[in-house]
């Protein structure tokens, strides 16, 4: 179970160090060397009675193996090291072989936007109630999983009965803090499995372990996206400070 976690971490180099941190009201962020990622900030788990860390200064990697920690903030702030890391222009840009600038058409590589022809007419699942993924309904037959479910969502634990049958199976990246990414690439292996939103990593470590497509983004504005995140934005900051991706396996 533990496995796609630790080669992901095994893919941090040695020499990065913890430069910065947050925990923000919605995001996480962790600048390192190579620029800054981020993760949702996920609350709940083991509630962690250990003392005070001071995390700036301290190895990258380290800090990374918390994404493996059942306190789920530890595990957020664990997957925005890993970010900080991975998603960067200078990495990303090494793996894709495309560069990268701020523009104000950030949304042309959204993963919904994108697959909308891939998925007409076809059963498609979401884990996470993502902004606009109402627009789906209107191409395919759509079915929203949710731990806390809104209007037609599924409550989560119908992952279980709904996934073998998809086609198309869309993964939100915090899947990774809650700990549920091992079963749900499991549930969904007959499926094209895309993983989607900023908390993704982008490594070919995941297409591994049945990942298809990743979409996610690349930090660009790093000055724009802590000051939002300090302020309780949401997406907006990723919109404008960022730069979406697909990389297909």
């Amino acid at each position: 179970m533990w496995s796609i976690y630790n080669d992901l971490i095994d893919s941090i180099p040695e020499d990065l160090t913890v430069l910065d941190c947050m925990l923000g009201l919605h995001w996480t962020l962790v600048k390192s060397e190579l620029g800054t990622g981020t993760a949702m900030t996920v609350n709940g788990g083991q509630q962690n009675s250990s003392k005070y860390r001071e995390l700036i200064g301290m190895s990258l990697k380290e800090l990374a193996k918390d994404v493996k920690s059942w306190t789920m903030l530890e595990a957020s702030m664990g997957l925005a090291a890993i970010n900080s890391a991975l998603n960067t222009p200078k990495q990303v840009s090494a793996l894709t072989g495309q560069d990268f600038k701020v523009s104000a058409n950030s949304e042309a590589a959204n993963a919904f936007i994108q697959f909308l022809p891939d998925i007409k007419d076809k059963k498609v699942a979401v884990i996470g109630h993502f902004p606009n993924v109402d627009l789906l309904r209107k191409v395919c037959q759509l079915s929203v999983l949710e731990r806390i479910p809104q209007d037609d969502d599924y409550p989560d634990p119908a992952c279980e009965y709904i996934l073998p049958e998809q086609d198309v199976v869309f993964i939100t990246g915090t899947a990774f803090i809650n700990k549920t990414m091992p079963r749900l690439l499991s549930l969904a292996k007959d499926s094209r499995i895309i993983l989607v939103g900023p908390s993704v990593p982008i490594s070919p470590v995941l297409f591994n372990y049945g990942v298809d497509t990743i979409s996610s983004t690349v930090m660009l504005d790093q000055e724009l996206v802590w000051r939002a995140a300090k302020q309780g934005g949401k997406i907006k900051a990723f919109k404008s400070g960022g730069q979406m991706v697909n990389i297909q396996r």
